[in-house]
């Protein structure tokens, strides 16, 4: 399935991507990295992806979320993930992904912490 991804702005650097699709290595791929980046260097510092709708991640896709985690990775900055489906889950578990990023179960719980 091809990738999507949608920005809103919520409140003042905080914004949720919706990313729906496989993250696989691709221009796809490419074109949320680029939106990443650009949130970044915008100002943007409190991001959360959710990842509903997202069906499969391969190590291209492993390695955009660490990506992303490194360009958050200082003061006053969060990257927060939310609600992955089982399988996606069960991949960040495999990797231990999962214990490097902030995962939450909800799109709300994960709205509450970046407000924080």
């Amino acid at each position: 399935m091809l990738l999507t991804s949608k920005v809103e702005e919520i409140a003042a650097k905080q914004v949720v991507i919706t990313v729906e699709g496989s993250m696989t290595q691709g221009s796809s791929l490419q074109v949320l990295d680029a939106q990443l980046q650009n949130l970044v260097t915008n100002g943007m510092n409190r991001i959360v992806l959710d990842l509903t709708a997202v069906d499969f991640i391969d190590s291209a896709g492993l390695g955009l979320l660490m990506l992303a985690r490194g360009l958050l990775n200082k003061a006053d900055s969060m990257l927060r993930l939310c609600c992955p489906q089982a399988r996606v889950r069960a991949l960040l578990r495999m990797t231990r992904t999962d214990t490097l990023l902030k995962i939450d179960e909800s799109l709300e719980e994960s709205l509450e912490a970046i407000r924080g």
